[in-house]
């Protein structure tokens, strides 16, 4: 075949092989529990008092769920939620994808209970475990399918109930967390909206600064590593902030600069609400106001992967998110693992 023949197929080619595009969120919603818990209630409990957690990590209050609720029952109110806000039977989904690190069971995925419960009859189903970042590389891994054709709607969650998994004696770790789940349903859009680019990032060499020492194939759960807690939470502070400001602000430049932007052209940065101190750090070395940055770890503390798509919920709710903008999100934790999305905003309220 000659140079002249490729150049005629090309020119002949349909034009929905040739066509680029984009996905975008096009429905949000949100499942916590009604429980809260104040920084009061939690002095009851551990050495602490609300003007220490305050002061530390800008958390009043978070909500926790009750013995009877597990993950998949916040996993499938937000994903209910962001269907009926994108006007989106479940029959239509394509892919299901759960960001968990705290599902139901060891296995099978959390997000085949979801399916099911939803009735999703004809959509795949996994779990990812990127712990904090899981939603942020959730909407990388569904812009990357939607925009290669292979499929058409897709749901992302990211729930965790790590209040299950927590010390409740380490007054360092147990006031951070709190549960709940979030959603979005994209589907393809125009290649100027929607996300633009996506950053994803790990340092393996951090596994042990947020970790759950035991209960996987290296260390099985025994009565000894029950006894010694090892089946729980441990985190090395410093390390995650230290960790968080210098990684997460670089990942931004990065993803931004991908698409020939600066962080002054941000109008909205959605970050892993773990700490509002961390937050503010972040905003400040990027210059970018902090009146552009959303925050709810007040009301939420750290709910993992639930973080973003809960803010992302509030910010619509409260008409921050408007058609145009252009919106950041960026999630960090355990792994490490990190995951910047930037995103131009194409639904209107």
């Amino acid at each position: 075949m000659t140079p002249s023949d490729h150049s005629e197929r090309a020119e002949t080619a349909p034009k929905e092989l040739t066509r680029t595009r984009n996905a975008a969120i096009v429905g949000l919603g949100l499942g916590v529990p009604e429980r809260i818990v104040t920084n009061d209630d939690l002095a009851k409990l551990v050495d602490t008092n609300d003007e220490w957690i305050r002061t530390r990590t800008g958390i009043s209050t978070r909500r926790i769920t009750d013995s009877a609720t597990a993950t998949s029952d916040l996993a499938l109110l937000a994903a209910q939620n962001a269907l009926s806000d994108a006007k989106i039977d479940a029959s239509e989904l394509d892919l299901i994808v759960c960001a968990t690190t705290s599902g139901d069971y060891v296995w099978p995925s959390t997000a085949c209970i979801v399916q099911e419960k939803l009735g999703a009859k004809r959509a795949g189903a996994f779990d990812l475990a990127a712990a904090c970042s899981g939603f942020c590389y959730g909407l990388a891994v569904a812009s990357g399918f939607i925009k290669s054709g292979m499929m058409q709607k897709i749901l992302v969650i990211g729930a965790d109930t790590l209040t299950k998994q927590v010390d409740w004696t380490d007054r360092g770790t147990c006031v951070l967390f709190g549960d709940g789940a979030g959603a979005a349903v994209l589907t393809a859009c125009s290649p100027d909206e929607g996300i633009l680019t996506s950053v994803l990032g790990a340092d393996g060499s951090g596994v042990e600064s947020i970790w759950i020492p035991a209960g996987g194939s290296r260390t099985p759960l025994t009565h000894d590593a029950l006894d010694n807690n090892e089946h729980l939470l441990r985190m090395r502070g410093q390390e995650v902030y230290k960790f968080a400001v210098s990684i997460v602000p670089q990942s931004i430049l990065d993803a931004l600069a991908n698409v020939c932007l600066r962080p002054q052209d941000v109008d909205l940065l959605v970050l892993h609400q773990a700490n509002a101190r961390i937050m503010y750090a972040i905003a400040e070395r990027l210059e970018i106001p902090a009146e552009k940055v959303y925050v709810n770890v007040d009301r939420y503390g750290n709910t993992s992967a639930g973080t973003i798509p809960i803010a992302l919920t509030e910010a619509q709710q409260q008409g921050r998110l408007e058609r145009g903008n252009l919106v950041v999100t960026c999630g960090y934790g355990a792994g490490l693992t990190w995951a910047t999305n930037v995103m131009r905003w194409g639904k209107d309220r």
